[in-house]
């Protein structure tokens, strides 16, 4: 059977290793982006680069997106020379970064009434995994659209979750966010709280991790509180970003989350202290100065 021609837009480390992992498995790459020396890496591969997202959706039976907003998703999409102006029926757009559902849904709505198709599907994992196709996808849209694009899915994912509808994707991802990244927040106050307060904080972790409250988290936030180690991998930047469209899907749900808010209003805190490009439980480092 003939492979889809991709066509990849974000060719950042995620997105340019899952680029690499469908060229090693014989898929015909449409490639475009600013930053030049990712693309003439994927070029070199035999990729063709094209200039806009309209002649790559022109070119592509499968448009992926591995962009950092719903901002640049939706700047992608519309305009004169957006992806939706060149889309071909039966092609099928694939969101990969993190988005707000409402977004997600009000693109697929557009993309259906040009006879194309949607599915978001964020990510789990780290580039390591992207490049050896063994990332944690939640995909969701129509089921048939799913079933056409899962082939694909397979090859970039160890573990494929179908989700539901639309939007369920980016859903289920913010939901996790939020779960991770407060849990990385209140775990990085407490190591702050017991250097303030003399306690040894070696000893807090050995304590916490006996019990209930031990998770590969605490291991991320132990090892930068006490050992001056941050390898979490996920900027505080992107875990403000990502907590700010949970409270939006919050909100536009009708009701409030006042434990998300709370951790948005300490990352922002964090970003405006400088900290954004840092791990997340570096965090730890603006705890331990807050005062009255």
């Amino acid at each position: 059977m003939t492979k889809p021609v991709v066509g990849f837009i974000g060719l950042g480390l995620m997105g340019g290793n899952m680029a690499e992992c469908l060229q090693n498995n014989g898929f015909e790459l449409v490639v475009m982006g600013r930053n030049k020396d990712a693309v003439a890496k994927v070029v070199g591969r035999g990729a063709k680069e094209v200039n806009s997202p309209k002649e790559l959706a022109e070119a592509s039976d499968i448009v992926m997106l591995c962009v950092t907003t719903s901002e640049v998703v939706e700047s992608l999409i519309y305009g004169e020379q957006g992806i939706l102006a060149g889309i071909k029926q039966g092609a099928v757009v694939i969101d990969y970064g993190t988005s707000i559902p409402a977004s997600t849904q009000k693109i697929g709505a557009d993309l259906a009434a040009k006879g194309a198709g949607m599915i978001d599907a964020p990510l789990g994992r780290t580039p390591a995994h992207a490049k050896d196709g063994l990332l944690n996808i939640m995909a969701a849209g129509d089921q048939d659209t799913f079933e056409k694009v899962k082939p694909v899915l397979d090859v970039q994912g160890e573990n494929v979750f179908y989700v539901g509808a639309l939007g369920a994707g980016h859903t289920t991802k913010l939901i996790n966010n939020f779960m991770g990244m407060t849990t990385v927040c209140a775990m990085s106050q407490a190591f702050a709280v017991a250097q303030r307060a003399g306690v040894d904080r070696q000893q807090l972790f050995d304590i916490m991790s006996a019990g209930p409250s031990n998770s590969p988290f605490m291991q991320f936030c132990k090892n930068y509180a006490v050992d001056g180690v941050s390898d979490l991998g996920f900027s505080i930047a992107n875990a403000n970003k990502d907590i700010g469209y949970f409270v939006k899907m919050v909100e536009d749900m009708g009701t409030v989350a006042p434990i998300a808010e709370a951790t948005s209003s300490n990352l922002q805190a964090a970003v405006d202290a400088g900290l954004g490009d840092g791990n997340v439980p570096e965090i730890f480092d603006l705890f331990l100065k807050l005062g009255r």
